[in-house]
């Protein structure tokens, strides 16, 4: 099967999608619609995998350049030949293929694109049904997703839930790292709270940062590790400035892949004050290190954390509700908390295993071949 998998960026999710797609028996084909500020993803296409030219992928592209960007990406089917389309997110990479007419398209959803961006404005919403309605199955990482696909009139039998999952053995407990806390002059007697997502609006870097800044006031024990980069750089730097806690904060920036696992192991809970997600990879990683998770409550997270049993909830956008919870699990029994571990690295285990979770992206391209729009 030739497979053209076409996607918005480049981003560490493509790198595992394309990844797990060189090993099969397909041939495989990648087109970038954009490449837009800081590069996300620093390791190249995996080997086997066919990059195409073509006139996007080299910088933003707005949606009024989508009509002349077509006729190219036409070209690029009929030279390509792909047998089906693997495309996302809905309103950008499948929103074109669709635009192009091609079938069979199966369009992957990127969670935000759904639960954010579908019902933004009318041109969203009015893109979001031309895709859908032009796309041959339909591919999400959690319920939630799959639910509002069905409200825009996606028959249930053409969607695949596929959580995107993890390496377990890259991401694993082993033993908790002393390594990183012995860098910052940390000890076991700090809890140290983890952040990962990257420093843009929707995944509310601030509201993690203010509820740290609060409780850390209340117990001098809390520390914070800020991994990520983004838009809101400055904005963040200035909080932890302004609040003098400089000294209890520390800004890793970017971390490549190879590296996380460290500093999820030397957390003692990770903290996603997210305002949409899916299956959040991150939580996912956070679960298989077994360290256990305080996330906002949206529906993507109440599929994978249960209150009191490997983490726990705070309301969206409640920085003094993550406060108050951040102060309430610091007097955790440390029996308990180990145990909660192991409840995280069971869920991941059961779940989030990406070898076997990617299986079901085979049933996806048989169900658009099999019932393809020009069959």
């Amino acid at each position: 099967m030739r497979v053209l998998y076409f996607t918005k960026d480049y981003t560490p999710h493509d790198h595992r999608f394309l990844s797990a797609l060189a090993e099969t028996e397909h041939e495989v084909f990648s087109l970038r619609l954009e490449k837009r500020g800081v590069e996300r993803e620093y390791r190249p296409l995996p080997a086997g995998v066919n990059p195409v030219r073509w006139a996007g992928g080299c910088r933003p592209v707005d949606r009024e350049e989508y009509p002349a960007l077509v006729r190219d990406l036409v070209t690029v089917l009929e030279a390509v030949r792909p047998d089906v389309v693997h495309a996302g997110s809905v309103q950008t990479a499948a929103l074109l293929t669709s635009m192009a007419g091609f079938h069979p398209l199966v369009t992957m959803s990127w969670g935000y694109d759904l639960l954010l961006d579908a019902d933004s404005s009318p041109r969203m919403l009015a893109d979001t049904h031309f895709t859908l309605e032009n796309s041959d199955a339909f591919v999400c990482d959690c319920q939630a997703v799959a639910e509002k696909a069905k409200e825009f009139g996606f028959p249930s039998e053409r969607i695949t839930i596929l959580p995107w999952g993890v390496d377990l053995g890259h991401f694993c407990p082993e033993q908790k790292d002393q390594f990183i806390r012995q860098q910052l002059g940390w000890d076991n007697n700090e809890i140290v709270v983890l952040s990962t997502r990257a420093w843009e609006p929707v995944y509310d870097v601030g509201t993690a940062v203010q509820g740290f800044i609060d409780a850390a006031a209340r117990n001098p024990r809390l520390r914070l590790i800020l991994l990520g980069g983004g838009s809101q750089a400055q904005a963040l730097q200035a909080m932890i400035t302004e609040a003098g806690v400089a000294d209890k904060v520390w800004v890793g920036g970017r971390t490549q892949y190879a590296d996380l696992p460290a500093y999820y192991r030397a957390a003692d809970v990770y903290v996603s004050a997210s305002l949409t997600d899916g299956s959040s990879v991150s939580l996912m990683e956070s679960l298989a290190c077994a360290t256990p998770a305080i996330v906002s409550d949206i529906l993507g997270n109440r599929e994978w954390v249960v209150e009191g049993e490997n983490g726990w909830f705070f309301p969206v956008g409640d920085w003094q509700a993550l406060s108050a919870k951040l102060q309430e699990i610091a007097a955790v029994d440390p029996l308990r908390w180990k145990q909660m571990g192991r409840n995280a690295r069971e869920t991941a285990e059961k779940r989030a295993n990406w070898p076997e979770n990617f299986k079901e992206l085979v049933t996806a391209y048989n169900i658009a071949m099999e019932g393809s729009k020009d069959a």
